[in-house]
C-alpha cells in the first residue's frame, strides 16, 4: 500500500465508516484515482492505522475499515530543536526528519537565524511546518504524526532542557553523537543554523554538547542524520 490518509477521528471498528477531509479526498480522487474496492492506510495520527477499503468515491470519499492495530511511542522519543534557516533548508531537515521517526519537533529563532518569524509571517511558517510533518508522516506510514511545538527563543530553549536531555550537535564537541547511551529521559537534538551556534547561546543551552563526525554537516543534513544514527542503535 502506497498511499496513507489521515483522519480526525478513528474509533478503530472494523466495518467503521470513515471520510476523508476535503484535501485528501481531493487527492485520492483526482490526483490517486483511487477506486472502489482498493485498500489504503488510514490513521488517526495519535497511533492508531486501519486498512481501509474505498467504498465511495464521489461526491464524497468514504472508507470501510478493515482491520486495525495501535502502536505505542517509542522510548525514548527523539526530538528536533531545528534553528530557523533560509531558504527551505529547515523545511527539508524537518521533512527528512519524520520520515525517519522524529518525534517532537521545536523551531528555534537562534541568534544567528537569518530568518525571523514574526507576526503573521510567523504563522503562516509555523503551519507551513505543521503541514509539512503531516505529509511526510503520511508520506512514510507513520501511525504518529510528531507535533510541532510553537517557535522558542534561546531561552525558552534552554528551559525545554529542563525537563528534556538536551543535546546540542556542535562540530568542536570532543565527545561523539555514537557515545551517547539512553538514560530513561526523552532526548531533544539541538541543530543549529548556517552560521552555527553562538558561543554564547552554546554556554546558556548547557546540555550535552557532541560531534557527528570529523565533517562539519549542513544544517538541513544534521538533524536527520543524527535522528537515524539515534534510531539505528535505540530502536531499528
Amino acid at each position: 500500500m502506497a498511499h496513507c490518509y489521515y483522519v480526525d477521528a478513528l474509533e478503530g471498528a472494523v466495518g467503521e465508516h470513515v471520510r476523508l477531509g476535503p484535501e485528501d479526498a481531493r487527492h485520492a480522487a483526482t490526483v490517486s484515482r483511487a477506486r472502489v474496492g482498493e485498500t489504503v492506510l488510514v490513521g488517526d495520527g495519535r497511533g492508531t492505522l486501519a486498512t481501509a477499503t474505498f467504498v465511495e468515491v464521489r461526491p464524497e470519499v468514504v472508507l470501510e475499515v478493515q482491520d486495525v492495530r495501535r502502536e505505542s511511542v517509542p522510548r525514548p522519543r527523539i526530538g528536533l530543536a531545528q534553528a530557523l534557516a533560509k531558504g527551505d533548508r529547515d523545511e527539508l531537515a524537518i521533512q527528512a526528519a519524520t520520515e525517519l521517526g522524529v518525534d517532537l519537533v521545536v523551531p528555534w529563532q537562534a541568534a544567528r537565524s537569518i530568518v525571523t518569524w514574526k507576526g503573521e509571517r510567523g504563522a503562516k511558517a509555523l503551519a507551513r511546518w505543521r503541514t509539512i510533518v503531516r505529509e511526510a508522516g503520511k508520506q512514510s506510514l507513520r501511525a504518529h504524526v510528531p507535533e510541532v511545538a510553537e517557535p522558542v527563543d534561546t531561552k525558552g530553549l534552554a528551559e525545554l532542557g529542563e525537563r528534556l536531555r538536551l543535546v546540542v550537535l556542535d562540530p568542536t564537541a570532543d565527545a561523539s553523537l555514537a557515545s551517547l547511551e539512553p538514560d530513561g529521559r526523552d532526548l531533544l537534538l539541538v541543530v543549529g543554523p548556517e552560521g552555527g551556534i553562538a558561543p554564547d547561546e552554546l554556554e546558556r543551552l548547557g546540555g550535552e554538547r557532541v560531534a557527528m563526525g570529523p565533517h562539519v554537516v549542513r544544517t538541513s543534513t544534521a538533524g536527520p542524520a543524527a535522528i537515524a544514527a539515534l534510531a539505528a542503535r535505540w530502536r531499528w
